[in-house]
């Protein structure tokens, strides 16, 4: 069998590029024939996960090519980011039900979808896919509503083994430009974390430098007015340097999914910044702190302190 892969890829995103890395690698290994990714950097893609890659705006000879379309894993039907994004993502999979192939849906995230357009494109799609899998019960309950049957199964990054090595001490904050990430939320966090860990390391970790990259530079200045230096900002990352770097920490304060879940996995005191309904089901699976956005409670900081 030849599979086409669409996902958000080759966007320097870690955690896509880890579920591309599981995903493709599981395919080669059970015996598929070809496996294809597409990608906004097809080269770099290619050489980083071993397969074939093409380009987002030239998908569609792979996909005449391929037999199968695997859209996921992550969160890319949604329109928070943006209706344009979600649109794009429905357009390979209508492309793949107009060509005859065979869709699966595989560990996505579903949702939100604000827009009635965007939902009705959706309903339309997933109503005319056999095999739809989902990472949470909250995308499950959603598709339920529409009439849709799915299946829950773990992110492929919750199923890995991780190491759980000696911690060394250091303080890891993940962050991420998002909308409501104000400069008061980042006032109070940098107060927070200077009261608390005044004595630690600090590691800022961007995990996109694109979106994450400034977010994080204009952190550290913030902690350094609070009087801390011992501050670094890890920054072009590969895959193996962020499970590194986060598996070494004593605590991790992330706002992205999949650093959240790596600290998780490695055995770190791991406490979640709520931006997303996956980080809320993320909190609740795992039992773990949550510092909402919208509010100045940052008891769990205090308690992972003591």
């Amino acid at each position: 069998m030849k599979y086409l892969i669409s996902g958000y890829i080759g966007f320097d995103n870690f955690g896509d590029e880890v579920i591309a890395h599981i995903l493709s690698s599981n395919l080669k290994n059970g015996g598929a024939e070809k496996v294809t990714l597409i990608s906004s950097n097809p080269e770099k893609t290619s050489k980083m996960h071993g397969v074939f890659a093409c380009p987002m705006l030239g998908f569609l000879p792979a996909l005449i090519e391929s037999d199968v379309l695997i859209s996921g894993g992550g969160s890319l039907l949604q329109d928070v980011t943006s209706l344009k994004s979600l649109i794009y993502y429905l357009l390979v999979i209508y492309s793949a039900l107009i060509l005859g192939k065979r869709v699966e849906i595989f560990a996505q995230g579903i949702g939100p979808i604000k827009s009635k357009f965007g939902q009705f494109l959706t309903k339309i799609a997933l109503k005319k896919i056999s095999k739809i899998t989902v990472r949470d019960m909250d995308s499950k309950n959603l598709l339920e509503s529409w009439g849709i049957e799915s299946e829950v199964i773990n992110d492929p990054v919750l199923d890995l083994k991780l190491e759980q090595k000696h911690k060394i001490g250091t303080i890891g904050v993940q962050l991420r430009d998002f909308k409501n990430l104000n400069d008061n939320f980042l006032e109070k966090l940098a107060e927070e974390i200077a009261q608390n860990f005044y004595n630690k390391k600090i590691q800022i970790i961007s995990l996109q430098d694109t979106i994450d990259k400034d977010i994080c530079i204009k952190f550290s200045e913030l902690l350094k007015n609070k009087g801390l230096h011992n501050i670094e900002v890890k920054s072009e990352l590969s895959m193996q340097d962020v499970f590194e770097t986060i598996s070494d920490l004593e605590c991790l304060i992330s706002m992205r999914f999949h650093a959240s879940v790596v600290g998780i996995k490695s055995g770190v005191k791991t406490i979640v910044i709520n931006y997303d309904p996956k980080i809320k089901s993320l909190s609740k699976m795992y039992n773990i702190p949550i510092i909402e956005l919208d509010n100045s409670d940052f008891s769990p900081i205090r308690y992972y302190s003591n």
